[in-house]
């Protein structure tokens, strides 16, 4: 049994339904509560941490502070100087020109943080793959094409303390495309790890979805857009699935127009596994309570994967091509 989870930022359960979107909702699906950063919002800078650990923020230690992730080695030379001579309307307006005009990424705490600080994680004593999991970073010195895409985003997604949704774009249509090709990116990485059925647990994430969010809070109609492609992502990995393997998708807020709201989701193939998930929470807890009463089994038989290992070696050699893995 593998055990595949999807964090799809910003997935809100207002905006899915079981006929448009049979593999958002799967076989079971809910609202979930989330917390709020001292912006009086979700962040997700602190609250995938918060998922994979079981932590309040507070506890983990990776917080906003003033809107401004200064956990960043970037930022975090600056942070104790800001604190004493700038408003915190500046600070924030400043970090958001650092993001904007400098490579600095907000979430990229590497992975020994957590075993430095003594904090669990999903991922302790299973075999796992974290791909791209904000402020969970395995390897600091890489980078995949999601994360070189939202690095290098520019005009396509500037942060604006005063527009709608915090951010603006100079071509949504070109900024849709890139945000749904990243998507497109980690759930292939996934759909090749569940492949190699070398990993108990294969737990991917991607942004795109929340990004498209922030910005087509006008243009409603291609936020649903991104929705029913997603979808369509997310129902090519389930082919990929053995009749044993279960799928499990979770977000940290819901957006709608262009603003986090305080409605996260979870939806699951087993009822059984998401129906005590009440909040963020309570999600490292149902993925450690799964993969404790399933044993693994390390196969390569392509009968077991759904797909045809030849397939498999020639869409991987094809993602590598395009720079996907």
């Amino acid at each position: 049994m593998v055990l595949v989870v999807l964090g799809l930022d910003a997935l809100d359960p207002e905006l899915v339904d079981s006929e448009s979107h049979q593999h958002l909702t799967l076989n079971s699906h809910h609202s979930i509560d989330t917390i709020n950063s001292v912006e009086g919002e979700p962040s997700t800078h602190e609250l995938w941490p918060t998922i994979i650990t079981g932590l309040k923020p507070q506890e983990h230690g990776l917080v906003l502070d003033d809107g401004v992730a200064w956990e960043n080695p970037f930022f975090r030379a600056g942070s104790s100087l800001a604190d004493y001579l700038l408003p915190s309307g500046l600070q924030t307006r400043i970090g958001a020109w650092l993001l904007n005009n400098t490579e600095a990424d907000a979430f990229r705490t590497p992975a020994t943080y957590y075993s430095e600080n003594n904090l669990p994680t999903v991922f302790d004593g299973r075999e796992s793959a974290a791909i791209g999991i904000p402020n969970y970073v395995v390897d600091p010195d890489s980078e995949d094409r999601e994360h070189m895409l939202r690095r290098n985003m520019g005009d396509f997604f500037k942060r604006d303390p005063d527009a709608q949704g915090g951010h603006t774009s100079a071509d949504l249509a070109t900024f849709y495309e890139q945000c749904m090709e990243m998507a497109m990116i980690r759930i292939a990485r996934a759909r090749r790890s569940l492949r190699s059925r070398q990993y108990e647990l294969v737990f991917a994430y991607t942004s795109g979805l929340d990004l498209i969010g922030h910005v087509s809070h006008s243009h409603p109609a291609r936020q649903q857009r991104a929705y029913s492609e997603l979808d369509e992502f997310v129902g090519e990995l389930r082919t990929d699935m053995s009749e044993t393997d279960e799928l499990l998708l979770v977000s940290d807020h819901g957006l709608q127009d262009g603003v986090h709201t305080n409605e996260a989701m979870v939806s699951c193939t087993s009822e059984s596994i998401i129906e005590n998930i009440e909040s963020v929470l309570d999600v490292k807890a149902a993925v450690k309570n799964e993969l404790a009463s399933n044993a693994h089994t390390d196969s390569t038989d392509s009968s077991t994967t759904g797909t045809d290992i030849t397939d498999s070696e020639e869409v991987r050699e094809q993602l590598e091509d395009l720079g996907y893995m």
